[in-house]
């Protein structure tokens, strides 16, 4: 089934597949410590959620929580913090239920706003008569507390639950931290604890272990995790199931990545969802049969459910790939139609696609349709189009489309700077190759760059040859500031 127009206006609300771990089968009460207040924790089996009656009080209750969601990440002083917009509507006699403030905080983190996500728990921890928190509740700020304050903050606050508190939530929650900070010893400790404790009896453990691994590029520890799972019966899920089909498109074996879908279609309780087919339409991509990828592709359209932006990124960028312009522009024009707001992802998504596909044309139309919506310049997306200038030579062209950026409130990040050098790199002017370089050291945005083996091959060749070995100096600062020249498997992609 192909995506179509929608007819009518569809519902605000969508599905998501959910992961939780079981909170305790009795009610207990326990008294402890957060990261900052006392709370009372309340640990049930049931979830205490106000009932609102009638659709138009939770059609009310909807636009309530993400009323307040939007006033505390759109304040003009970030520094305020949650508390001072929860604090005004409070003074303003405005009742906020738990289950208000917890929809809040799900937006907050939906968005990434996980510093004032953290600050309303906080404000609800310290009206701890009104508001009881329960092990989802703390399972939740152990995560936020991880990201905000960082791996230590989060071990401290695990250390001062008690025991009794501690159920596989909260063990799972600190596991999840180790795994999305990569560390490694301390995330495979904490899952030995739960295997010991009996936590480890459904697919999400697992699935956090494999995320991990999968980043790490330890294929091999996948597939052990893999053959655990159906040793010991935990059955898979279809987050398993799509980690194990990505492990087999990063290993390149077709043939085993059919045989894992052979496998997930006899499944009963599988259903595959549009990243199963997105895994696959990639894979086959990548070895060269377009026509899989298509029907593949196909199938990520007959998937999307609700209002989930995501898949249709997805879909265009898929499209590009099999050089089908054709339906880059219908998925893109149904996108539209879809939703009243297009997020820099979706422009970014379509415009690199087009680009690819050698529409500039309809790419720079694009671009200037997001020029006139954008709240923010995300420079993201100008540097598709300055890279594509660079590429083809266009100096003249490019230079004036970076200064049209700069004028759009754009600020250039490290990969704008790069872009830069690129075009001085094809000209042979080395020394503002390199003041381009240097000043992609420093956007704040950018702290995991570091700048193409090819490029710094490239300078080191043009220095060689003139003999120039300040410009040499130059260049290795510039690997010294952002790490590269303790990373031997970098160093060794530089070619002279």
């Amino acid at each position: 089934m192909l995506l179509q127009p929608p007819s009518s206006k569809s519902s605000l609300s969508f599905h998501h597949q959910n992961q939780n771990y079981t909170l305790f089968k009795q009610p207990i009460i326990v008294t402890t410590q957060t990261h900052k207040n006392p709370i009372l924790i309340k640990c049930s089996s049931t979830s205490q959620i106000n009932s609102h009656g009638t659709v138009d009080n939770v059609k009310r209750a909807v636009s309530k929580w993400n009323s307040i969601s939007k006033r505390i990440s759109m304040q003009e002083n970030p520094q305020m913090g949650s508390a001072s917009v929860l604090n005004q509507m409070e003074n303003e006699g405005k009742k906020l239920s738990k289950w208000e403030l917890s929809k809040v905080v799900k937006e907050l983190r939906k968005f990434r706003r996980y510093k004032y996500a953290l600050e309303v728990y906080e404000w609800m921890n310290n009206r701890g008569e009104k508001y009881r928190i329960t092990t989802s509740d703390t399972a939740i700020q152990l995560d936020l507390i991880a990201k905000v304050h960082g791996i230590s903050s989060a071990e401290e606050y695990f250390l001062k639950l008690p025991d009794a508190l501690k159920d596989k939530r909260i063990f799972g929650a600190l596991l999840n931290a180790y795994a999305g900070a990569r560390m490694r010893e301390k995330a495979e400790s904490m899952i030995d604890k739960m295997r010991k404790r009996g936590y480890a009896c459904d697919a999400l453990p697992f699935n956090v272990m494999m995320t991990l691994y999968m980043d790490l590029k330890d294929y091999n520890k996948v597939e052990l995790i893999i053959s655990e799972m159906i040793e010991k019966n935990v059955s898979l899920d279809i987050y398993s199931y799509n980690i194990w089909l990505s492990v087999c498109g990063s290993q390149e074996s077709l043939e085993k990545m059919e045989q894992v879908f052979e496998r997930m279609q006899g499944d009963t309780t599988i259903n595959p969802n549009w990243t199963t087919f997105s895994t696959m339409a990639t894979m086959y991509i990548k070895c060269g049969q377009l026509d899989k990828a298509e029907d593949c592709i196909k199938n990520i359209e007959s998937r999307i459910v609700g209002r989930d932006r995501i898949p249709y990124h997805y879909l265009i960028s898929l499209y590009g790939s099999v050089g089908n312009k054709k339906e880059v522009h219908r998925v893109w024009n149904i996108y539209k139609a879809t939703f009243p707001t297009i997020p820099n992802l979706g422009y970014h998504a379509v415009i690199s696609s087009l680009i690819r596909l050698g529409d500039v044309e309809g790419a720079e139309m694009i671009y200037h349709e997001w020029l006139s919506v954008k709240s923010v310049y995300d420079s993201r997306i100008g540097n598709l189009l300055l890279g594509y200038y660079v590429r083809k030579g266009l100096s003249e062209k490019a230079k004036t489309f970076f200064n049209q950026m700069i004028e759009a409130g754009g600020k250039p990040n490290s990969t704008t700077w790069e872009i830069l050098a690129e075009d001085h790199i094809r000209e042979r002017r080395v020394s503002e190759a390199l003041s381009c370089l240097q000043s992609a050291v420093f956007p704040e945005a950018s702290k995991s760059w570091r700048p193409k083996p090819v490029n710094v091959s490239s300078i080191l060749k043009i220095s060689e040859q003139e003999s120039d070995m300040a410009s040499k100096d130059a260049l290795f600062e510039v690997l010294r500031q952002v790490g590269c020249l303790d990373d031997e498997a970098y160093m060794s992609c530089i070619r002279v």
